[in-house]
């Protein structure tokens, strides 16, 4: 941090009923009194009349408020200016603020990271924020929400602290050999350090459902053409996404379209109809829809009722991941006995896109198929690739733990195992390891 004092608009641009601006540093104070001729008492709301401090003209009338450090947002003082969001107003605004001294525009993100900095937040909390600002379903902004509250934080923190008290064993043995440590220090070390090892592999072996639920789940549309992929799939989006017509193979490419299905993320693919191509173009297409279907998180594959001897060419791509949906009852035999089995994937679910009968029940199991994939929203999830990475790069390094040469190796192997879980968080420094060698040990004492 430079000492500047930052100030941002928190609420998006353009026309709205309030707008917020915040500033935060050591000029903050002085920039509020400026603009709106004192001070509010600290964590109290002002009605206050805000005017530029060169001419004196009247910018707008709103709120006051100010948090001084350290109980604050970002640790800072801190102080925000709640007015009306129109252009005028905000333009006015940020033009009164650029001709203070001391001021500046805040980089994107800048507010969270002078918080992470000032240990308001650690790195996880930080981006709980980003996603619950891009949360677009309510299994999203759960997830968003125990984020910010530090449930992933403190897992990762339990680990990291216990390593720590394992790696000052070590230390300790290395560096003070003559001090009456316990004569099982070491493999009271060993078998803590599998303890924790096995706590992270289990973690890690989640399916990657934190990454799904912030990119959505991938569900691939499959079936022979003209069986009303692109039409089931309008439905399921409730608008126009793909060009439907009674000619079969009008979807050539993959076509994508983001839902929220039950509350979840999911990405839905409408892809070309599984057939003996025709053409080169058509050949792409299938190819395409193939690839698709090896690479999705569930196969939703459409037939046409009225052609119950289709499924049998489709056996292939079904499986445990996969929900046959039988399309067009309304035209098919009233008894529907074709489709009580769908290949080992349980029944089908019989619709009509057209009638919509069917729909909610489809909609019902797609839900429950989903809610499934991501194991009740268990929390926390592993949201983020590095996450994944620096948990992955820990377990690697007790790992080769028992295979160290040496005491010193084996030191630093928990340090290594150490450095990967603080990465996640931010926490990272010798200090700490100092703190546990002298508290556990009473060295020198």
């Amino acid at each position: 941090m430079d000492g500047d004092t930052i100030y941002a608009f928190a609420t998006a641009p353009g026309r709205a009923g309030v707008a917020l601006l915040r500033l935060s540093g050591p000029h903050a104070g002085a920039a509020l009194r400026a603009l709106a001729g004192r001070l509010p008492t600290p964590r109290q709301a002002l009605v206050a009349r805000f005017r530029d401090p060169r001419s004196g003209e009247p910018i707008d009338r709103g709120l006051a408020l100010f948090f001084p450090a350290p109980r604050s947002l970002t640790g800072e003082d801190v102080a925000e200016i709640h007015v009306h969001g129109g252009r005028a107003v905000a333009s006015a605004l940020l033009e009164a603020l650029a001709a203070q001294p001391g001021l500046r525009l805040a980089e994107p993100g800048e507010f969270s990271r002078r918080a992470f900095l000032n240990g308001k937040l650690d790195l996880t909390e930080a981006e709980g924020i980003a996603d619950l600002v891009a949360a677009e379903t309510a299994a999203q902004r759960r997830q968003a929400l125990r984020q910010i509250a530090g449930e992933a934080g403190r897992l990762y923190e339990s680990w990291r602290t216990r390593l720590l008290r394992a790696q000052a064993r070590v230390e300790a043995e290395i560096d003070f050999p003559d001090e009456g440590l316990p004569a099982d220090l070491a493999a009271a070390v060993a078998a803590q350090l599998a303890e924790i090892k096995g706590e992270i592999a289990r973690f890690l072996a989640d399916g990657h459902r934190g990454e799904r639920l912030r990119d959505g789940l991938a569900v691939a549309v499959l079936g022979p053409p003209n069986a009303g992929k692109s039409s089931l799939v309008n439905a399921l989006a409730r608008r126009e996404v793909a060009i439907t017509a009674a000619t079969a193979g009008t979807t050539r490419d993959v076509i994508e379209v983001a839902l929220d299905l039950a509350g979840f993320p999911v990405t839905l693919a409408d892809t070309a109809g599984l057939r003996e191509a025709r053409d080169a173009i058509e050949e792409e297409g299938v190819r395409r829809a193939r690839a698709r279907a090896a690479s999705a998180d569930l196969k939703l594959v459409v037939v046409d009722a009225t052609k119950p001897k289709e499924k049998t060419s489709l056996a292939a791509l079904i499986d445990a991941d996969t929900v046959v949906v039988a399309n067009k009852m309304d035209l098919a035999p009233a008894d529907g006995a074709a489709w009580t089995d769908a290949l080992g994937a349980g029944p089908a679910v019989k619709i009509s896109v057209t009638t919509g009968a069917g729909m909610a029940a489809l909609e019902a199991r797609l839900g429950a198929e989903i809610a499934r994939r991501f194991g009740g929203e268990a929390a926390p999830l592993i949201t983020r690739s590095r996450h994944r990475h620096a948990l992955e790069a820990a377990c690697a390094a007790l790992d080769r733990y028992p295979q160290a040469s040496a005491p010193e190796l084996a030191a630093e192997e928990l340090r290594q195992a150490v450095r990967a879980l603080g990465r996640i968080t931010g926490r990272v420094g010798v200090e700490d390891l100092l703190d546990v060698v002298f508290r556990e040990f009473c060295i020198g004492k």
